[in-house]
């Protein structure tokens, strides 16, 4: 059987991506203030809903690390895809927090075990084709987001939250159904190769790890919270408008920050595209009115994809041992923490917690920033240098 064109592997990764972290995991945050008003959900219960997904997430993440075969499975994706859709319809079946607990925690699990796989089979078949065509599949997440966006805002006026997870759970099966016949990674046929450049570059990965850390936290503040923030102060279809705008600007964005690694310095463009996400952040708490929401929106959506792009990037080239299963442990035990560290600011509102994220966000700027004093920005590509052991847990 010949493999497909790589567009068409694009493709089925986009939509897989979009089904398992822009609809899966990033639904819940139109849907938010819907059930702030309609179903009795406090402040505080929310953002234990979303620390029990982020844990979900955690655990996902690391049984794709600790157990490397999972990547490279198409029953693991297609059973993966299979329930995060149900978790998605079950939600309005119930009003138990627990059962919500419960349900997100297993949603969490399989949006990662989504996302290894789709991401593998990206840097396993792409490798060798320009990165921006991987880019383009990770804007899937982006695309993922403006749909279920675009859904609540369409449902809003005829429809209540129990509508908006049942066609939450339609547009995942959807989705689902494009990516099913994505090819994973294929199984290794040679040991990985071993850096000699070890000693000189790892003491600067811990400025690495400390930033995409500190990003981890703020960026699920804003992810998680931003709707209902700017629905405190704005119309009502402004906060679900405001999120398609977060999907649409992320869709490309990976694409353009994987193209301008090529010629600029990574750190450096990391640490511009974490300042530019902290004034994201931090706009609508300290500016009211539509084109504040609106410009945070954009800002945040060009920004929280690529930042990752170029971390993992960045942690790759330095040649650091399982880099991305490191990177990406630390980015989610900092979502876990980051709705932990706001939940007592939630009982004056969104603004308080917005601007913590958005000081977090510059902190993780700063360790970026350090990160340049010592990047060896000669050494090799890194679509060339990643070893077999990293592609299998990213």
């Amino acid at each position: 059987m010949s493999a497909p064109s790589p567009w068409t592997h694009v493709a089925q990764a986009a939509a897989a991506l979009a089904a398992g972290m822009g609809v899966g995991r990033f639904v819940y945050t139109p849907i938010l203030p819907l059930m702030h008003s309609q179903a009795g959900l406090s402040a505080g219960a929310g953002a234990n809903l979303a620390t029990a997904n982020y844990v979900g997430y955690l655990v996902g993440a690391l049984a794709g690390i600790l157990l490397p075969a999972l990547v490279r499975s198409r029953t693991v994706l297609r059973g993966s895809l299979l329930v995060l859709t149900a978790t998605l319809a079950w939600m309005p079946l119930t009003h138990s927090t627990a059962v919500w607990a419960a349900l997100r925690l297993l949603a969490g699990v399989a949006s990662a075990l989504v996302f290894v796989v789709a991401a593998g089979s990206l840097l396993h078949h792409l490798r060798e084709h320009p990165p921006h065509l991987s880019g383009w599949a990770f804007g899937g997440v982006g695309g993922g987001i403006a749909l279920s966006g675009l859904l609540v805002l369409a449902l809003r006026p005829v429809a209540d939250w129990r509508a908006a997870w049942w066609a939450a759970a339609a547009l995942a099966a959807v989705l689902g159904a494009a990516s099913w016949h994505l090819r994973p990674e294929d199984a290794p046929v040679a040991p990985a190769a071993k850096s000699d450049t070890r000693t000189r570059t790892h003491r600067w990965f811990g400025a690495l790890f400390v930033s995409y850390t500190l990003e981890g936290i703020g960026y699920i503040v804003a992810g998680t919270f931003l709707v209902a923030a700017i629905g405190q102060g704005s119309p009502g279809w402004v906060g679900s408008g405001a999120w398609v705008l977060v999907g649409l600007a992320a869709v490309p964005s990976s694409a353009l920050w994987a193209r301008l690694g090529r010629r600029w310095s990574r750190p450096g463009l990391l640490t511009t595209a974490l300042v530019i996400q902290a004034v994201g952040i931090a706009l609508p708490a300290l500016v009211s009115g539509t084109a504040a929401a609106l410009g945070s929106a954009v800002l945040f959506g060009a920004t929280f994809i690529g930042v990752s792009t170029l971390a993992l990037a960045a942690g790759a080239h330095l040649r650091f041992p399982r880099s991305v299963a490191l990177l990406t442990t630390g980015y989610s035990v900092g979502q876990i923490l980051g709705p932990l560290v706001v939940a007592p600011l939630l009982h004056h509102g969104y603004h308080q917690a917005l601007l913590l994220a958005a000081l977090m966000v510059l902190a993780a700027a700063a360790a970026a920033a350090v990160l340049r004093i010592g990047f060896p920005h000669h050494m090799v590509v890194v679509r060339h240098t990643v070893p077999e052991r990293q592609r299998e847990s990213t």
